[in-house]
């Protein structure tokens, strides 16, 4: 038993002996077995970061959390609709953009073909049906030779070097081809009556 005149006795620390003593008692294996390993703080530190940001977001949002929500919605569908469209290009370039398909038809039923989808209102079809007919008819009058495999620069490259007059047109209307029937653009009234104006000119 310790004298109660001991207990009375003042014990004064000073700091550096309680930081020594406080190091001491830390560095004991217990203690240093419940500390949390590198891959736990890394984690802890990355999830702090990421709420600090997205808490920083939420303030500066107008609307705050359901704000950034939308926003963050937005940037999804924006992302999504470009994937789509790059996704599209990127298919239709890889696929082989002849100008025919089917060989058994003449330049007068494409001509044919054309005005019926004119008169219909579908344009796109009308440009697509009168350039394959200023092709075919360019080959049965022999200005060109009959090849299934031609693309629609190729026919305007070959068309152009004997038609020196028609040749920018000629390239024009490739390149609206294949953007129509490749590239899925929506073409006018007056891309059509440019290839039916091309088309009686080299028919001439």
């Amino acid at each position: 038993m310790i004298p109660g005149w001991l207990v009375d006795v003042p014990i004064t620390i000073d700091r550096d002996d309680a930081r020594r003593a406080a190091e001491a008692e830390l560095a004991k294996h217990e203690y240093q077995a419940a500390q949390p390993n590198l891959w736990d703080r890394a984690v802890t530190w990355l999830g702090q970061r990421i709420a600090d940001l997205f808490d920083n977001a939420a303030r500066l949002t107008p609307g705050g959390v359901l704000g950034l929500l939308v926003l963050l919605a937005v940037v999804v569908l924006v992302v999504a609709v470009v994937r789509l469209r790059v996704g599209r290009f990127a298919r239709a370039s890889k696929v082989p953009r002849h100008v025919f398909t089917d060989r058994s038809r003449a330049a007068r039923d494409y001509r044919r073909a054309a005005e019926e989808a004119a008169a219909a209102g579908d344009f796109s079809a009308a440009v697509r049906e009168r350039f394959r007919a200023i092709v075919r008819d360019l080959e049965e009058r022999g200005v060109l030779d009959e090849s299934s495999g031609r693309t629609a620069d190729e026919a305007a490259r070959e068309a152009g070097r004997r038609l020196p007059g028609s040749e920018a047109e000629l390239r024009a209307a490739a390149e609206l081809f294949d953007a129509v029937h490749y590239g899925g653009q929506s073409a006018s009234t007056v891309d059509y009556q440019r290839l039916v104006a091309l088309d009686r000119g080299v028919h001439a």
